[in-house]
């Protein structure tokens, strides 16, 4: 049975997708509730099923735009007959800071701010119930609402529906991979997910490591050594567990590869995806980033940022940026030679080049990843983890073209990840050995510009290498 097949067995009803799709609209603008669900993932699977039925477009917005006004009514009702009770509810009583962000972007734009608030992620479901707390004009916020709504249900709901439109004439899945292809996305997405919840429940203000500064306290040798090893009173822990989980599966899955002396089934049965696969402009943009990824691509993309934090005297964020890159790239040298595993294909600008681990996925990863520490050490804790997925949704694209254009096995990519995140991790743990002053203000903009114009160059004017 195809992928498509499959889909349409289960995706409920025309009906049940509009009251699904309702639903999620209603909840995601809900306060309290909205603060916990992923609202855009649900909208866009649920407008991607109704695409695949082309199902009617115009029931489909209207049952998100009524969702949404009813939610942002309800939270408006909330705050507006619940003033002193909302902040004792739990999630709040929990995160006062989320009352405080959601009032501070209300004094800032008055009455606009219901409709500016629909179309930012993190006051979205919390602007309409500040707006009763602070008894805003019912007619104003219904205003507000209805205009807000109008534009919130297409620019949410279209892209999902224009996916499920297409997806299948822009891919042809060869028969037997549709159930591979589904289990690798849901484990990098449980992968991704698990790494930043992780992450959180490690920070000062995680459970995991309040859990475990209580039980330093209670004891006097682990509370030497949580003292001795952390700084202002923090350790590390999101560094050293990142370190300990990637070299763990680091060195486990080099030992298979060593042991396996050719590609596993796995490796088979995505490059042969991979190979089949027929999307318009695919091969082309895997070859852009072949050039994006190389070693004079990266030199491009950090070139602008080393110069100004060499002019800023940054000289310890510099040095500990260079480790990282220069570290990578002895060790994917080091890897290569020592492993001996032959790419699938090599083509004549990487004959004599080894495929374990993948050069472009580690440097990504150690690129992309310490660029989103030390942006994420500069950002208030409850907005650091954007830093991370932005890192992410840079690092995927750049890996999976390794596949596109035929010259890695998937698990000379995960050694390579793997391998990125080991160098990511000691990075930071010698970083966060004694304090530095904060790298901001930072004329990112300009530093952006520049490396995107570097960049540009590199790929028009030189070769892949």
């Amino acid at each position: 049975m195809s992928l498509t097949e499959t889909l349409l067995q289960l995706a409920p009803s025309p009906e049940i997708l509009l009251f699904i799709m309702g639903a999620i609209a209603l909840l995601e603008s809900l306060a309290l509730i909205g603060l916990l669900l992923p609202g855009v993932v649900l909208i866009t699977a649920t407008a991607s099923l109704a695409g695949h039925q082309d199902m009617s477009v115009a029931s489909l917005l209207l049952a998100a735009f009524g969702g949404a006004i009813l939610g942002d009514g309800l939270s408006f009702t909330l705050g507006y007959t619940q003033r002193e009770r909302v902040t004792r509810m739990w999630p709040l009583s929990r995160h006062p800071e989320w009352l405080a962000r959601g009032a501070r972007f209300f004094q800032r734009y008055g009455s606009l701010s219901v409709f500016f608030g629909r179309f930012v992620g993190p006051v979205r479901p919390i602007i309409p119930l500040i707006a009763g707390m602070l008894h805003m004009s019912p007619r104003a916020f219904l205003w507000a609402n209805l205009a807000s709504a109008a534009l919130w249900a297409p620019a949410y709901v279209l892209p999902g529906y224009l996916l499920g439109q297409t997806w299948q004439q822009l891919l042809t899945i060869p028969a037997g991979l549709e159930a591979l292809l589904i289990t690798l996305a849901v484990i990098v997405v449980v992968m991704v997910v698990a790494f930043s919840w992780l992450r959180h429940q490690v920070s000062r203000s995680g459970r995991i490591y309040r859990m475990l500064a209580r039980g330093a306290r209670r004891h006097p040798l682990l509370r030497r050594t949580w003292l001795k090893r952390s700084w202002q009173g923090e350790i590390p822990l999101a560094s050293w567990l990142l370190l300990i989980f990637s070299l763990g599966g680091l060195s486990g899955l080099t030992i298979a590869v060593i042991r396996q002396r050719g590609p596993f089934p796995i490796d088979l049965q995505v490059y042969a995806f991979f190979d089949a696969l027929v999307v318009p402009m695919l091969p082309e943009a895997g070859q852009l980033l072949a050039r994006v990824g190389d070693i004079v691509g990266i030199l491009a993309l950090v070139l602008p940022w080393g110069a100004w934090l060499l002019a800023r005297r940054h000289l310890a964020a510099l040095a500990h940026v260079g480790a990282g890159l220069g570290g990578i790239a002895v060790l994917n040298i080091l890897g290569k030679a020592l492993i001996g595993r032959p790419r699938p294909d090599t083509p004549d600008y990487l004959t004599g080049s080894l495929a374990y681990p993948s050069a472009h996925a580690s440097s990504a990863v150690v690129l992309y990843g310490l660029a989103a520490a030390f942006i994420a050490q500069e950002l208030p804790p409850q907005r650091r983890f954007w830093a991370y997925w932005l890192a992410i949704a840079l690092t995927l694209p750049m890996a999976l073209s390794r596949l596109v254009i035929g010259v890695h096995w998937l698990t000379d990519l995960i050694g390579g990840g793997l391998l990125g995140l080991v160098v990511c991790a000691l990075v930071r743990l010698a970083w966060q050995r004694k304090p530095h002053a904060p790298l901001s203000p930072c004329p990112w903009p300009w530093l952006t510009v520049a490396s995107l114009v570097l960049l540009s160059a590199r790929v028009a004017l030189l070769p892949a290498v």
